[in-house]
């Protein structure tokens, strides 16, 4: 065989390292079956990844463990990665590693990413993605909250314009007002001009806990025990009647929401904590033509929404910028992941979300 010309031979060597560039080692948390994640969850390490043309190669800063997340190791969440040798964990912030040899994205080393929509396998030091998963953010906010800013902040953001049509001055009743969804409706409401009564349990702490949401721009805390009572209307004042609910315990707590609404007024669930049906009274229908809705935030990502979605994020950056949404999160170094798991489970009490750093 011919050996090629001597001009060819650089554009030979290049194309050869093109070919072989490959992401470092890797460790991750993965899974091989369903079942309790502190007993299924181990931690592996993964071989180099080579990267496609359009490929881009991102060293994960840090990533939290949602409720979602642990869900979907235990098999009960309705999307799952396929077994085994799954990587759990479903949203963070990286900064980009490495780049495709075609990659057209406005992307460089170094930069802030998210994969948006959020996807399968964040608990890891390295990931391979095509360019099309990839979205920059903004890298002057702290790490926890770009790696926490879809599954929380966009679910507050999107149920309170996806339901009902509000104007400054209305008011929005919610439980589990301490959540980070919680939280993050109460400071969007405000930025809006909404005002918020919301609902916590009762529990040694609760005064606290009141102050805080209220330090939040909270109008009216109330503990489930406070509204057992026929007229809960009366403890309203001045603000109006809510004509939006968000409901993500169900049970009795629910059912202490849909007093507040007004005629015609809308009930969203987006979660069930105390794994309780929520009931409504025939009249409530009837008379009242109150709805009961359900919001999936993943089956609205999973739409035609991507461009949106994106759009979104960079505004909620924005605010967490300019210091006007923020919530409680606790950071913890990859080494010690089985801690961060046992806090998230509840076997360390109430503790803020947990975020990973790796």
């Amino acid at each position: 065989m011919m050996a090629p010309p001597s001009r060819l031979l650089p554009i030979l060597r290049r194309c050869r390292s093109l070919s072989s560039l490959a992401s470092p080692a890797s460790k991750a948390v993965v899974y091989d079956e369903h079942g309790a994640p502190e007993q299924v969850l181990r931690v592996a390490d993964v071989a180099p990844v080579q990267l496609g043309e359009r490929d881009v190669c991102v060293r994960m800063l840090a990533a939290p463990i949602n409720p979602s997340d642990t869900n979907r190791i235990e098999g009960v969440y309705p999307v799952r990665p396929p077994l085994p040798g799954a990587v759990g964990g479903y949203e963070g912030v990286g900064q980009v590693h490495a780049l495709g040899p075609a990659v057209t994205a406005p992307l460089s080393p170094g930069d802030w990413v998210i994969p948006s929509p959020p996807s399968f396998g964040t608990w890891q030091t390295y990931i391979v993605k095509h360019q099309s998963v990839w979205h920059k953010v903004r890298s002057d906010v702290p790490m926890e909250y770009a790696a926490t800013i879809t599954v929380n902040p966009l679910t507050a953001l999107r149920m309170l314009q996806d339901f009902v049509q509000l104007n400054p001055g209305d008011a929005i009743v919610q439980n589990g007002a301490t959540s980070i969804v919680g939280q993050c409706v109460i400071q969007l409401a405000k930025v809006h001009g909404i005002h918020t009564i919301n609902v916590i349990r009762d529990r040694p702490g609760s005064e606290e806990a009141k102050d805080k949401l209220k330090q939040l721009g909270a109008d009216e805390v109330f503990t489930e025990s406070q509204l057992d009572m026929k007229n809960v209307k009366s403890l309203l004042g001045a603000l109006p009647e809510p004509a939006l609910g968000f409901n993500c315990v169900g049970g009795n707590s629910a059912s202490l929401l849909l007093k507040f609404l007004r005629q015609g007024g809308t009930m969203v669930t987006y979660g069930g904590m105390s794994k309780r049906p929520v009931t409504a009274p025939t009249s409530y229908f009837i008379f009242k033509d109150i709805s009961l809705r359900g919001f999936w935030l993943q089956k609205w990502m999973n739409s035609d929404k991507a461009e949106d979605c994106r759009t979104m994020i960079d505004y909620l950056l924005g605010l967490v910028h300019e210091g006007k949404l923020k919530y409680e999160m606790e950071s913890i170094p990859f080494g010690e992941f089985s801690l961060a798991l046992e806090k998230t489970l509840g076997k360390h009490g109430s503790q803020p979300k947990q975020v990973v750093r790796f």
